[in-house]
């Protein structure tokens, strides 16, 4: 098992619990913003901050007993464990307090600010500078994220300044296709599909398993919703005119009828 030195620790961990709290931040806010009181909005950012606590957790408990090594005989439990905790959360977006939330003015805006603390992939690059990840997985992913942890504020600002939906739909396609190259390089290197020096063994080992187990799902959630949240925004409110038409009756829109003829 590669343990490497305190300072890589730090870096590795510190990027997850940061977007994780930033997200519990932004439900918090958006709930606020939604009109569910302060105290149904905390405990909606509580819900969330032991969620994703808890996972963050768990993961790490189970990298600790190995299972998330990439082994051939081995069930392959990394991807099945992201691919859950996708799934879950989601799955939770449905709910309809949080649905509420994300509902709300500006949440935009604050989806986006969480990627800010993607500056911290730079831990990737440390790594690779170690001899523990090979370049073709260390350089598209450490470089991906730092990227879009520079643009993360930048589009966030825009968006709320009201000019920065184009911006932020480019931002999260770049992104999610960022976190797909580094899934799929990282899959083929670390399964043996694809033979380099050295291997990726260290992704299924602490601390990196978190970030693909619990942060990298997080991430991937945050630019699916955000998505969803901006196309909500950009359909257009029906206007008063559409409205007193639509709900006109057929002899109310036909006009008034001619008076009768006195006999």
């Amino acid at each position: 098992m590669y343990n490497p030195p305190a300072y890589v620790w730090a870096i590795t961990i510190g990027g997850p619990i940061a977007i994780a709290a930033a997200t519990c931040i932004a439900l918090y806010s958006g709930a606020v913003r939604a009109g569910l009181g302060q105290k149904r909005a905390a405990l909606l950012g509580a819900a969330a901050a032991v969620l994703l606590g808890g996972w963050y957790t768990a993961t790490a408990v189970i990298a600790g007993h190995g299972w998330y090594d990439a082994r051939p005989s081995q069930v392959p439990w990394l991807p099945i464990a992201a691919a859950g905790s996708l799934g879950t959360l989601l799955a939770l977006t449905r709910v309809p307090v949080v649905a509420r939330a994300l509902a709300a003015p500006g949440m935009a805006s604050r989806l986006v600010l969480p990627h800010a603390f993607r500056v911290t992939g730079v831990f990737s690059l440390l790594y690779l500078a170690f001899g523990h990840l090979p370049a073709v997985f260390a350089l598209p992913a450490g470089l991906g994220d730092i990227a879009a942890g520079i643009a993360a504020p930048l589009v966030a600002l825009r968006l709320a300044q009201g000019t920065g939906r184009r911006a932020a739909v480019w931002f999260n396609a770049y992104g999610l296709t960022d976190l797909a190259v580094g899934i799929t390089i990282g899959a083929l290197t670390s399964y043996g599909l694809l033979h380099v020096t050295p291997s990726s063994a260290a992704i299924g080992q602490l601390p990196l398993a978190l970030v693909i187990a619990a942060d990298v799902p997080l991430m991937i959630a945050l630019h699916i919703t955000s998505l969803v949240t901006l196309a909500r925004a950009s359909r257009p409110a029906p206007s008063a005119a559409a409205s007193l038409i639509s709900g006109a009756t057929p002899r109310a829109a036909a006009g008034p009828r001619p008076p009768s003829r006195a006999r």
